[in-house]
């Protein structure tokens, strides 16, 4: 079962496939507009769409009632790079009214064939509603072109944002296009005309998901896949050939296609582009940072400059540290009497129950955020990279907090590639925490696997085919989650499917 479509299932959108068409013959007339959302600050929501040619004026009408768009708000945003078969258009709808449906109609629009117009959104909760809710998140999403998608999936509860990395990168896997011609799974062609697989399988994994991002926003963060056309490089053993990133077209490297794309909050948090940034949603504050680049502190991150990956991508900020200078001041600035929550999200992690730890454990990472993630009391760390699930004990500097799930004073890591719904709950004066991983996402690689011998913090791993449902649930008790006078206490529920 896709995840795509387990999420399409739980949004209760039907889905539908494109299944016979080949990837690599896609075209102008068999893509859509790719309609995406994304939170901008506590009153907007960004619109962002593709058309095949440069718009002067992109423009969104939206309203109350899907046939009364009285309102409208437009820009000058109409942006390509090398290589790509579209413009990416990106409009701010600013001064809406909080916890709203809107209806919504981005013009012009190329066709769409999986969804009805006009669109519509709901607005974020207020700031500091602790009415319930939940979020998906999808890490390491993978597409194997337009059959890859299941058409059933089972029913649940209705959600409020879904987060791709959370809310943490990796999409489409698109740079993965020649080890899947090695590996039989498309077509073969040239490497000159490599750049044309690539753009399809962008196209067809976000043609595949708009019948989400045009109802829900779709808040992403950067990951290693992102960064240009071979991330990783490719072996081919029968030609006795390792190819890498010098094979990439100008406009699929440094993480081109991801910055034109998607336009997340940054300008409205004081962030950099859609590599760090924060939102607000109810009593949750939520924070994307970037692993990949721009780490600081005389550190090399994986995907910069003369980092491991081997990626030669970023600076993407010029002032020196600043991440962390931006994440102290914007955890400094949470009040955590009104968003008792803080949850962040990054791609790579730093406690890992890994078999293969080369390139995945991200040590310089710890050594830059960790010491904040303690300051200032984060709740959650989610995390991907490595093909699996597993939920960590709460940990500081890498010792296990005695206390665990009963009141812990340290963050509590998780990382998943699969989908996570996490539901924040308030009733007898106590707020209630519960991710509940559902399958995986990832590619044609599979889940990779986690060590035999599980490091000492580790608490649940999946690496394979489980199906079960696993609910952390968490209730702090006090005054409405005020720092003084809270306590947390956790358990772990196990539903079957």
């Amino acid at each position: 079962m896709s995840t795509i479509a387990s999420i399409l299932a739980i949004l209760g959108i039907p889905f539908y496939s494109n299944t016979g068409k080949d990837p690599s013959t896609l075209t102008h007339g068999s893509i859509n507009s790719q309609v995406r959302l994304a939170y901008a600050g506590n009153t907007g929501m960004t619109v962002s769409w593709n058309t095949f040619n440069k718009i002067a004026k992109p423009q969104v009408n939206y309203g109350f009632e899907p046939h009364f768009l009285p309102f409208y708000a437009d820009s000058t945003v109409s942006v390509t790079y090398n290589t790509s078969l579209t413009y990416n258009n990106h409009v701010t709808l600013t001064h809406l009214l909080p916890d709203t449906v809107y209806y919504y109609l981005p013009e012009p629009l190329l066709k769409d064939n999986t969804t009805d117009v006009p669109y519509s959104f709901r607005t974020s909760k207020v700031y500091g509603d602790v009415t319930p809710y939940s979020v998906a998140v999808a890490i390491d999403m993978g597409a194997m072109g337009p059959d890859v998608l299941s058409t059933t999936a089972g029913a649940g509860q209705s959600l409020e944002a879904v987060i791709d990395s959370t809310i943490a990168g990796d999409m489409a896997y698109a740079d993965y296009w020649l080890k899947e011609e090695i590996g039989g799974f498309l077509p073969n062609t040239t490497i000159a005309d490599g750049y044309i697989v690539y753009e399809s399988i962008l196209n067809d994994f976000y043609d595949q998901m708009t019948p989400i991002t045009t109802k829900k926003p779709y808040m992403v963060g950067p990951g290693n896949h992102e960064a240009d056309c071979d991330a990783g490089g490719t072996p081919d053993t029968s030609k006795n050939i390792t190819y890498t990133g010098d094979i990439c077209m100008p406009g699929q490297s440094n993480f081109t296609g991801y910055i034109n794309h998607f336009r997340m909050p940054s300008a409205e948090s004081g962030g950099t582009g859609n590599f760090w940034y924060s939102w607000n949603h109810g009593m949750t504050h939520y924070i994307q940072l970037d692993t990949e680049t721009d780490l600081g502190h005389g550190f090399i991150a994986p995907d910069a400059p003369g980092g491991q990956a081997g990626e030669d991508s970023g600076p993407f900020n010029s002032i020196m540290n600043a991440q962390t200078t931006w994440l102290q001041k914007d955890l400094a600035a949470v009040d955590r009497s009104r968003t008792p929550w803080v949850i962040v999200a990054g791609h790579r992690p730093w406690y890992l129950s890994y078999a293969n730890v080369t390139k995945t454990v991200c040590w310089s990472c710890k050594d830059v955020f960790e010491p904040l993630f303690l300051q200032y009391g984060v709740d959650l760390c989610i995390s991907g990279h490595a093909h699996l699930y597993q939920r960590s004990a709460q940990l500081s500097n890498g010792v296990i907090d005695p206390n665990e799930l009963n009141n812990p004073s340290a963050p509590w890591y998780s990382r998943s590639i699969i989908f996570i719904d996490v539901s924040l709950l308030l009733f007898d004066g106590q707020l209630t925490m519960t991710p509940v991983t559902n399958g995986a996402a990832g590619h044609y690689d599979g889940l990779d696997a986690l060590a035999s011998l599980a490091q000492p913090y580790q608490r649940f791993g999946l690496d394979t085919s489980d199906e079960d449902v696993w609910c952390i649930e968490g209730k702090r008790d006090g005054d409405g989650g005020k720092e003084d006078s809270s306590k947390t206490t956790w358990k772990l529920v196990t539903v079957k499917m």
